[in-house]
């Protein structure tokens, strides 16, 4: 089972990679995501765990690698105690004042002396040393309980001990000044870089802040406030102006516009009225209505868009998988690069060892650029900042790794009812009255849709079917006054030895009916093609291999194929064959398929990215990759526009990051590099990284429908 186990501050990137490897190793655990914006560790658990244990030693492996992390199961809720600053700090702050104070009475004089040629008194030089190193060791004495804790439990290797070691080594060749500011510059810039990582989080969590925290459930014409879990099926909530849907439900009083726009991106109002289906997380913006239940809570589309947003870390994209393993390696070689250049100089330059600018102060730079913190953070920070934005506009992501490699699609199939089209079928024509009641009579034992539309077409009495069985993908079969019915495609009724006449009849999608062993007659439904699939499919076919697959019948889906401007595409496929037509298409490529129905869950599960329709079945909806939330094919168009901005603004972190630490590393190793501006190639390179993970947010041009669309090499 998952369980979600908040870590209350824990920002720092490498930590997160460590905690990670550490309960995914261990015996109870399958697997362990960490997710960056809501600081949740998520935990699958295998049946034999103890909740108690589980918790104390995951604590135990965070305490270890970081100090002041509240951690604790997500349904606890615990209040997190306030920390005292000044008694937190309060060593490190007299370190400050004892480094002011030396400063003041030593460098100031010296300073004065100097330029104005008075010979004010100044300490000795042990004196001023002495102090100097005192309050260094004041202001390192946070830094020094982490590196004795980590020295402890084998974690050394972190940009608090590399950070002691540089400065130590700055301190031992006498540069007091330098060593001291880098100390003080690190810790406002790793507060710095906290905060704006924990800004970054909330700008990303307010994309989706769509909780809701309570319902107006009416029990006998009495309104009674509640937790929206404690809903049931058939409860009859109130939604008054202003007030988010708790769960899906059905309008049984009122009519009223709903504002839609937090869960599929659309600004134009939804009008309903009594039977209007609605979907919760949508907002009342007129009169009060009533809704009926039909999902509890946990299963509503608001509980599922919000557990999908917070599990997204489960399935991380190849970027973040290589930051992973690339940091665990990273510091470790930087390390060594910066022991082998001391080595260097002791054997080839040994005069130049200790000199200011030599090969310890070159090698303390080294370590002081070592940490991989812009890569480990800003990473997975852009992929999630492009996950959030694709919620704002109506498309869920199951996992960055489906936002990365949507940029790598070159085959699109398509199914034809309910995605291309609207999937509101009509009847359109029939052999006879007694056909269409036997098809009505039959078919209301069937929910797919064609079956439904025919059922709700005709309006008379019904026969009584007796022993209803269906046959996906081809039909349904009764017992009629002893006499065997079947209703379903042509091949249904010839599989049963029952020739169904050829004659001419209109494009539509064909419910044959047999009586008796033999043909009866016909209904025909139709479906109307949605507007915005001609345009985008037209777009599709510019830059991928696009095909169309389809159970309807030859004629009707030739008809759909040549309105999308005569795509490829192959029909009356079962859903086996449907998989099978697939596999043969998309050869070596990288393949997306888009369906709705319960017959497409085969092929969104065995296509590299699987896209469902909001509306689709269930089990589409589980088995699927993204799911576009209001139907709309054009969002389709949209996410391929977010997953490559989101490509491309990972790609410039990690290209940032590495280049700008490859060029100090260079600079540093030739001494020609500060430890002051090394600082930059750590936490300065981290602050613009994850403000540039934020323009994915931000910028609106890459959603222009306009651009066109062209495949990422």
């Amino acid at each position: 089972m998952i369980r979600k186990i908040v870590m209350k501050n824990l920002t720092c990137g490498n930590c997160i990679s460590k905690i990670e490897r550490r309960v995914n190793r261990l015996d109870y655990v399958n697997s362990a995501s960490f997710n960056y914006t809501n600081q949740i560790l998520l935990v699958d658990f295998s049946d034999l765990y103890d909740a108690d244990v589980a918790l104390k030693e995951i604590k135990l492996i965070v305490d270890v690698l970081e100090d002041n992390i509240h951690t604790y199961y997500y349904e606890q809720k615990t209040e997190q105690k306030k920390i005292n600053f000044f008694k937190e700090y309060f060593f490190v702050l007299l370190g400050m004042v004892i480094i002011l104070i030396n400063f003041s009475i030593y460098q100031i004089p010296q300073y004065i002396n100097q330029w104005f040629q008075t010979s004010f008194p100044v300490f000795d030089s042990w004196v001023v040393d002495a102090l100097y190193w005192l309050g260094y060791i004041l202001l390192i004495s946070k830094l020094g309980l982490l590196l004795i804790k980590g020295i402890k439990n084998f974690n050394f290797f972190n940009e608090n001990t590399l950070m002691i070691i540089a400065t130590f080594a700055a301190m031992g060749l006498g540069e007091y000044e330098e060593a001291i500011a880098v100390i003080i510059l690190y810790s406002i810039g790793e507060h710095l870089q906290t905060r704006a990582v924990q800004k970054s989080k909330n700008e990303i969590s307010a994309l989706m802040n769509i909780k809701v925290e309570y319902a107006n459930v009416l029990i006998q014409d009495k309104i009674v406030v509640k937790d929206p879990l404690q809903i049931k099926i058939g409860d009859t909530v109130v939604i008054k102006h202003g007030e988010r849907i708790p769960v899906d439900g059905t309008v049984i009083k009122g009519s009223t516009s709903l504002n839609t726009s937090e869960l599929t991106g659309e600004t134009k109002l939804k009008n309903v009225d009594i039977g209007s289906d609605v979907l919760s997380g949508n907002i009342n913006v007129g009169d009060v209505i009533h809704v009926k239940a039909t999902k509890e809570y946990q299963d509503s589309t608001l509980s599922k868009v919000i557990d999908l947003i917070e599990n997204s870390t489960f399935n991380k994209s190849k970027a973040e998988l290589f930051i992973t393993k690339f940091s665990r390696i990273y510091t470790p070689i930087v390390v060594g690069l910066a022991a082998l250049l001391i080595l260097y100089g002791v054997l080839f330059d040994p005069t130049n060892v200790t000199q200011r600018d030599g090969y310890i102060y070159r090698a303390a730079i080294f370590l002081v650029i070592s940490c991989p913190c812009s890569l480990v953070l800003s990473v997975p920070l852009s992929y999630f900042a492009g996950i959030g934005a694709a919620a704002k506009n109506g498309i869920l992501f199951k996992g960055s790794t489906f936002l990365h490699t949507l940029t790598d699609v070159k085959t699109i199939a398509l199914d034809k009812t309910g995605t291309l089209t609207h999937g509101a079928f009509f009847v359109s024509k029939y052999s006879s009255e007694e056909t269409l009641k036997i098809a009505a009579s039959i078919e209301k034992y069937s929910s797919h849709p064609i079956a439904k539309s025919i059922v709700a077409f005709y309006k008379g009495e019904t026969f009584d079917i007796l022993e209803p069985s269906e046959v996906p993908g081809y039909g349904i079969t009764g017992t009629l006054h002893g006499e065997t019915i079947l209703a379903g495609s042509k091949r249904f009724l010839e599989q049963n030895n029952i020739v169904v006449p050829d004659e001419s009849l209109p494009i539509g999608s064909y419910t044959f009916i047999a009586k008796n062993q033999s043909y009866f007659g016909y209904v025909i439904v139709n479906d109307e093609l949605k507007e915005s699939s001609m345009e985008v499919v037209r777009q599709f076919t510019k830059s991928y291999d696009t095909v169309m697959l389809t159970g309807d019948n030859e004629a009707s889906a030739a008809d759909v194929a040549m309105k999308l401007g005569g795509i490829e595409y192959y029909a009356e496929l079962l859903p086996h064959q449907k998989l099978e037509k697939f596999e043969a298409i998309r050869t070596n490529s990288v393949s997306l398929f888009v369906g709705d129905g319960i017959n497409d869950a085969p092929l969104l599960r065995n296509a590299d990215i699987g896209v469902s329709m909001g509306s689709a079945s269930d089990l589409a909806i589980e088995v699927s990759d993204i799911i576009i939330i209001n139907n709309d094919i054009r969002l389709l168009e949209k996410a391929i526009r977010i997953a490559k901005k989101t490509r491309i603004i990972a790609t410039e972190n990690i290209a940032f990051s590495m280049g700008v630490k490859l060029l100090f590393l260079g600079l540093s190793a030739l001494g020609s590099m500060s430890m002051w501006v090394s600082l930059f190639a750590d936490v300065g390179v981290t602050l613009l990284c994850v403000v540039n993970a934020l323009r994915i947010i931000y910028t609106k041009g890459y959603l222009n429908p306009k651009v066109k669309i062209k495949k990422v090499a």
